[in-house]
């Protein structure tokens, strides 16, 4: 049984942080780190004590984690950044949270000696003779430990201690994955063993000059050791203990939203039957508008869990081949429900969110296509533009006027002139943009569009099946990107605050250019008047636009992807990369790295010189064996990657990359990962250095076919509209789903049955419940129940068999299923 490890954290603000620049105020910015690994950066704030950031991330972490921790730094242009303070979280207090963790937290000193990571590998006995003991301590290697010095590394010692008793390795120096193959022994008296004693395993970095120091140790109480003979594993080293003080509340605080996932995933088979039941809601929708496990699901379906729900269901559909049929479900219902053409997908509902969340899965690269060099254009002009009397700053425009200082009028036609400049090319992007709409999104309007005139067929709601569509086209899909280009991925910081007031101002004018400017003039905001000519001249061209958007053929997208969101030939990553020289003298790092211009797709990774040079060098995906995170001092350079391949020959060769800052590492190591994620092969530990000069820089080790030093990351992956297809995974959520909602679902459609009476006889349904004998009720009454008894023995057979996994191992899992 498989396990899923997924954490959600939302960086929102701070507030009340110490000042750390002459200036008096600080430059935050915040480094987010799982067990000591930096998986994101934000933005930092200039100048600003109440700092807010609003970033938010996904982890997909299959093996675990320990810990989860927040720093907060002040950027210097000069010199060395200052640590302001931290907030750690373990695992345990982030999983006993009921729902989302969302509070204040008050920021605490950062101590060195918690600030350990890593582990160590040892063998432990005790070897009893006749006047005494022998504690016997194999002290192979360790791996991941802290850099304590400047160069990026450590001088590691390992110190065993038991009692007053004490034996030390010897130190190896200059790095993080030492190899000692060292045996210590301490001699004790058999008085002093007891089992309530511990054996304490130290690792710490050796200094020449003050104090060595600390990092990290292990402790394994005697009882351990009496009951095995042999004790070998590998040990994750832990902190002093040191209990953290918070300062009350003099390093500020952060407000943080954090959320954790964890889930076992059976075999597929378990899941066939809930995945029977949702294929079945869409391919023979049921005649009782209420009689499909869809419609059960959006009962049970909480606020805040729709959006989750919903991009599961897509992906569950997408695997399938059937995300057409199952939003025309949803938006089928939705549309009939509706009476009051004016509030059509006003609502949250499941039908909105699922399209929200489809257009983002199938989307996004059409998305980036579309308002990429547009979005790009704004950031790097970083105009002043205001439109609104009371929010123009003369102080804010560096315009230079022999005039005089500029006036109000002057800012205001400014703005104008290049608001309507961004918004028509914006207008003119999308609107020409038909060809490159990925054709499953056309069918999906043109389903929509087709139930929207069916319902609202009045001439007087002429505009409602335009209004349809352009209300998730622009609204809920164009116009978001433009107002929060980082959420989207268009950019990798947020806008400054110049920059963003012009995507505000552009995002409320694509809204009313989706509206079809039917509100304009309606509204508080009349300062947005002199874009209302621009807008109303773009309605027919709109409408245009969406007349040839649904002109598609319903064949185009009869078969989907079964295992990807992406086709083969579509860009998922690109950009400027440094890729590095495996070998070559330190001293000119500067000359041993060339700029190179890389693609992702999930055939192929490969560069060239420039974007428009012809000849490409290429990887295959299914070469790759891992993609990892290089250690600083292999090149002494940060964000380093490397891509490890396997030729035809059975050699594996390495590429090493270097990324602009850690943000991007992480994204384009979650990118290869993700269309690598089947690869067979996989190699289970990596060596974080290179070799050179004879060794690895990392373990110190001579020859270079010795295994890797470290373990491999391959399944690690920020989570985002990328994410590979997994149908066990995605159906494991909707079972929850259920099994919270299960009693609500009982008192509804079964109100007289009880546990028993449905195990015992699923198929039966008693007639006799509604006393009115009408036929067509009674029918509709055995339909619900019918449906309801299959999905509850679903989740009941889903609920059993986790049990057994659990207790009693696979074997006895199986049985559970063999035996219904």
């Amino acid at each position: 049984m498989a396990k899923n490890t997924s954490l959600y954290f939302r960086i929102v603000e701070g507030r009340n942080l110490p000042a750390k620049d002459v200036s008096g105020t600080s430059d935050p910015y915040c480094i987010v780190k799982v067990d000591n690994e930096v998986v994101a950066r934000t933005a930092t704030v200039w100048k600003n004590l109440n700092p807010f950031w609003g970033e938010e991330y996904t982890l997909h972490l299959p093996m675990g984690f320990h810990s989860l921790s927040f720093h907060v730094m002040d950027e210097d242009t000069i010199g060395h950044d200052d640590v302001i303070g931290k907030i750690s979280l373990t695992k345990e207090a982030i999983g006993s949270q009921t729902k989302v963790l969302d509070s204040w937290m008050n920021l605490t000193r950062v101590d060195p000696n918690e600030e350990v990571q890593g582990e160590i590998h040892l063998t432990l006995q005790l070897l009893k003779h006749t006047e005494k003991i022998v504690l016997r301590c194999d002290v192979i290697e360790a791996r991941d430990l802290a850099p304590r010095d400047i160069s990026g590394t450590s001088d590691p010692f390992a110190r065993v201690i038991y009692n007053s008793h004490s034996a030390e390795t010897s130190i190896i120096k200059k790095t993080r994955f030492p190899h000692w193959g060292e045996t210590l022994e301490l001699d004790l008296d058999p008085q002093e063993l007891s089992e309530e004693g511990t054996v304490i395993v130290e690792v710490w970095d050796w200094d020449m000059v003050g104090k060595n120091d600390f990092l990290g140790k292990v402790e394994i109480p005697s009882a351990c050791l009496h009951q095995k003979t042999l004790l070998e594993s590998w040990f994750r080293l832990l902190p002093l203990g040191n209990n953290e003080v918070d300062a009350g509340g003099k390093l500020g605080a952060l407000r943080l939203k954090v959320r954790l996932v964890e889930d076992q995933i059976l075999p597929s088979l378990y899941y066939q039957p809930l995945i029977d039941l949702l294929v079945e809601s869409v391919i023979s929708p049921a005649e009782v508008e209420d009689s499909s496990a869809l419609t059960m699901l959006e009962e049970v379906t909480t606020v805040e869990s729709r959006q989750d729900v919903a991009m599961t269901l897509v992906k569950i559909y997408l695997g399938q081949g059937l995300v057409v049929p199952f939003l025309d479900y949803l938006n089928t219902h939705e549309v009939n429900q509706t009476t009051d053409p004016n509030t059509l997908f006003r609502s949250n509902s499941l039908a909105s969110k699922a399209m929200e969340q489809f257009m983002k899965a199938v989307g996004m690269l059409y998305l980036h296509e579309v308002l990429k060099p547009i979005i790009s254009r704004i950031f790097d002009e970083k105009k002043y533009i205001e439109l609104d009397p009371c929010k123009i700053d003369l102080n804010h425009t560096r315009r230079i006027s022999f005039k005089g200082v500029v006036s109000e009028a002057e800012v205001r036609d400014s703005s104008v002139v290049m608001l309507q400049s961004y918004l028509t090319r914006i207008i003119e992007s999308i609107v020409g943009s038909v060809e490159q709409c990925p054709p499953v999104m056309r069918v999906a309007f043109k389903q929509l569009h087709k139930r929207v005139e069916e319902q609202f067929a009045e001439p007087e709601n002429e505009d409602v099946k335009y209004l349809a569509i352009s209300g998730f086209f622009f609204l809920r899909f164009f116009a978001p990107a433009i107002l929060t280009p980082k959420l989207f991925q268009l950019r990798d910081q947020h806008a400054d605050t110049r920059t963003s007031r012009t995507l505000l101002l552009l995002a409320k004018a694509l809204q009313s250019v989706g509206n079809l400017g039917l509100q304009l003039g309606h509204g508080k905001e009349q300062w947005m008047a002199p874009l209302h000519p621009i807008i109303l001249r773009s309605v027919a061209s709109v409408k245009d636009f969406l007349d040839k958007l649904i002109d598609v053929d319903h064949e185009m997208v009869s078969e989907m992807p079964q295992r990807a969101v992406f086709l083969p030939t579509v860009i998922v990553k690109e950009g400027y990369l440094q890729k590095h020289k495996a070998e070559g003298a330190q001293l000119l790092s500067r000359f041993a790295s060339k700029k190179r211009y890389f693609w992702l797709t999930s055939e192929t990774l490969s560069h060239a010189k420039t974007p428009d040079w012809q000849v490409r060098s290429s990887i295959p995906i299914h070469c790759v064996r891992a993609v990892e995170r290089v250690d600083e001092n292999a090149f002494q350079q940060q964000n380093v990657m490397q891509v490890i391949t396997q030729d035809n020959d059975g050699q594996l060769q390495t590429m090493y990359i270097q990324c602009k800052n850690v943000n991007e590492l992480n994204q384009w190591l979650s990118a290869i990962r993700k269309v690598s994620i089947y690869n067979e092969r996989m190699l289970p530990s990596f060596h974080p250095g290179t070799h050179r000069g004879g060794k690895w820089t990392c373990c110190l080790q001579t020859e270079r076919k010795v295994p890797g030093c470290s373990r491999t990351h391959s399944a690690v992956t920020l989570g985002d509209w990328s994410d590979p297809l997994d149908p066990d995974v995605e159906t494991q959520t909707i079972y929850k789903q259920f099994l919270q909602g299960r009693d609500k679902l009982r008192k509804k459609y079964l109100p007289e049955a009880d546990a028993d009476q449905m195990t015992s006889n699923k198929e039966e349904i008693n007639s006799d419940i509604h006393p009115d004998g009408a036929e067509c009720k009674v029918d509709h009454v055995k339909a619900r129940q019918s449906l309801a008894i299959r999905l509850f023995t679903a989740i009941e057979d889903l609920e059993q068999a986790h049990a057994a996994f659990q207790g009693r191992g696979e074997e006895d899992a199986a049985n559970v299923i063999l035996n219904q």
